[in-house]
């Protein structure tokens, strides 16, 4: 029977039986007498039987042949802005493919959404990057908008517990989101906020334009359609375009809604002024009981945050700051350096707080450049 600790010692194999020996061919017959014999030798001792197998041979160790080890080839590590920028570039092939024949480019978007996941989980620089609402003159502004949602929507939706599986599909989805707005007229966009009548219809209408092209191009996921043909319905229906509300919502629609919000607020179409990411956060707050779940806001606060990272503050005792880092578990009280005292004086050596350490120390504001 062979032991296990055998198999493992890589000794474990039955040792083939020698072959019996060959007897010996008989000698011819003489032609004349032989002399006479010599005495025969003594015969050899017997052969002593094999000796056991010992406590201390178990202990030797045993030679092996161990083949040289492959050597590993370290994934690259994805520039936040490339990848952004190439998501942007494939957005625009796209953009060719909603005014003309073509085949959908589905394995070149699931590789890069797949990058962008894998990016995020080892940093968030791609989140920031996404997050920075300067857009390069000359840029389309949908495969912006669009590139960025589905980063956005990728780190809200690992907040959630989503996993791989379901963050592909997500982050096409929220590639994919507003396709259809490249088939109407590019001054609806420039006027959505003084739109009414057929124009609004036709804006609203898009979601559905957008799934119908996607269902035209095949899409790998059938979770993708139904993602962006609600992502503009809401909590209490008031939403477009179906009027659909709390759980008839599909969950990545509603991931999608509030990355669209966000990005749309930091960077808008039209010519209203820009929110600063905290403005946008918390103009999204106010309506969180209406527009969006409550899980999925907290969810963005502990991104992005009321204060998030370079915004300079003011404390109740009148110090000014610079946020450096968000405390995910308690988004308004994250890490500040302190750059001036309460008089206004800068420090000669700033020093950094932990709000969140700090119980009696809270920001009253955000300052503007205008009044440091």
């Amino acid at each position: 029977m062979v032991r296990m600790s055998d198999l493992v010692r890589g000794i474990g194999r039955d040792t083939p039986p020698r072959p019996p020996e060959r007897p010996a061919e008989a000698a011819p017959a003489p032609a004349a007498a032989a002399p006479p014999a010599a005495p025969a030798k003594p015969a050899a001792p017997p052969a002593p039987p094999p000796r056991a197998r010992s406590s201390e041979d178990d202990a030797r160790p045993v030679e092996r042949h161990v083949p040289p080890a492959e050597p590993t080839v370290a994934t690259p590590i994805d520039d936040p802005g490339s990848l952004l920028g190439e998501l942007q570039g494939l957005l625009l092939e796209v953009r060719d493919l909603t005014r003309g024949p073509g085949d959908f480019p589905w394995a070149r978007l699931e590789a890069l959404i797949d990058r962008a996941i894998m990016s995020l989980e080892r940093s968030p620089d791609l989140f920031w990057v996404a997050n920075n609402p300067a857009a390069a003159p000359g840029v389309d502004y949908l495969a912006f908008h669009q590139a960025r949602v589905a980063v956005m929507a990728l780190r809200i939706g690992a907040n959630v517990a989503y996993d791989r599986r379901r963050l592909l599909p997500l982050g096409m989805a929220g590639a994919l989101i507003d396709v259809g707005l490249w088939q109407v007229p590019e001054t609806l966009l420039r006027r959505l906020d003084a739109l009414a009548g057929d124009e609004l219809n036709t804006y609203r209408s898009h979601p559905r334009l957008s799934a119908e092209l996607i269902r035209r191009w095949a899409p790998p996921y059938e979770s993708i359609l139904q993602a962006v043909l609600e992502h503009h319905e809401r909590e209490q229906g008031q939403g477009f375009p179906q009027g659909l509300t709390g759980a008839a919502v599909d969950g990545d629609a509603k991931i999608l809604g509030l990355a669209d919000m966000y990005t749309g607020l930091t960077l808008p179409p039209t010519a209203r002024p820009r929110l600063r990411p905290h403005e946008a956060v918390r103009e999204i707050v106010k309506s969180r009981h209406e527009a969006f779940p409550s899980a999925l806001i907290k969810a963005l606060l502990s991104e992005i945050s009321v204060f998030p990272p370079g915004t300079v503050v003011r404390l109740n005792t009148e110090e000014i700051g610079r946020v450096v880092a968000v405390n995910r578990n308690h988004p308004l009280r994250p890490r500040v350096e302190i750059m001036a005292d309460s008089k206004g004086q800068r420090l000669l050596a700033p020093k950094t707080i932990d709000l969140s350490e700090a119980p009696f120390l809270y920001i009253t504001g955000p300052v503007t450049e205008g009044s440091r």
